[in-house]
């Protein structure tokens, strides 16, 4: 039977891990190694000043005191001796579009499984309401795992649209699309009359691009992305490469 493993970047309590768990329980064996709180937004950090704790819940879940990746590490790099065929990282607490993905625990978690050398698939609701959904598009991803083959290092980003199931439309292939710049930081007050900041919502899309995953979830279609991890902008290393030349000649 496959193994299994699921974190996430919303907590170990957070209700889309238990749905995403009752999804696939009847599928695989399952290994549950979460943050012990709200991670989002911590990205691929590891924890590298401290030790790390882990816990066992009553639920059979395990709970760590660091970051999504951190408890990716731990489950599968060594903690036990059964190494899992797959990491599952999700559900998440709203989507991952476009540039989310370079701050995403959800997408990192997966992403420190595939550094691993795990296969990996990320899955985000982009909404709060039908985790019943997404744990039902996790399943049939999960059941069609073995036939997929992804080139070294990458992974898939997967955002659901938060409808019941009978309302989505289908799966659509896409790429990333990306926002328009962030929000300005809210200004608040703390008792003592010090000046604090909230970090405000991310920009809306800017990317009008029908294949992108933002269209995908307008128009009722699940999202599912490739991701890699080399961030190289490979059609500018011309330029680039011509633009030293020509400093070069100067000196």
């Amino acid at each position: 039977m496959r193994k299994l493993l699921l974190s996430n970047d919303d907590g170990v309590h957070a209700p889309g891990l238990k749905a995403l768990y009752e999804a696939l329980s009847v599928h695989a064996r399952l290994r549950v190694v979460a943050p012990d709180r709200d991670k989002s937004g911590a990205s691929n950090s590891l924890t590298l000043s401290r030790p790390l704790s882990l816990a066992a819940l009553d639920n059979g879940f395990y709970s760590v005191d660091g970051t999504p990746a951190d408890c990716v590490y731990l489950g599968v790099n060594g903690v036990w001796d059964e190494k899992p065929d797959l990491v599952i990282s999700g559900i998440n607490h709203g989507g991952n579009l476009g540039d989310d993905v370079l701050y995403s625990g959800t997408v990192a978690a997966a992403m420190e499984g595939r550094n691993l050398g795990m296969a990996a698939i990320a899955v985000s609701l982009v909404g709060s309401r039908h985790f019943d959904t997404a744990g039902r598009v996790a399943a049939s991803l999960v059941g069609a795992a073995d036939t997929l083959s992804l080139p070294p290092r990458s992974l898939l980003n997967v955002n659901v649209p938060d409808l019941p199931w009978e309302e989505i439309r289908g799966f659509r292939v896409t790429r990333m699309g990306y926002r328009g710049p962030a929000q300005r930081p809210l200004e608040v007050k703390d008792p003592r009359g010090r000046t604090r900041y909230w970090i405000a919502p991310a920009g809306e899309s800017a990317d009008e691009g029908s294949d992108t995953d933002f269209a995908a979830i307008e128009a009722g279609y699940v999202s599912i992305t490739p991701l890699q991890t080399d961030l190289t902008r490979h059609a500018a290393i011309g330029d680039v490469r011509g633009w030293l030349d020509a400093l070069s000649g100067q000196a």
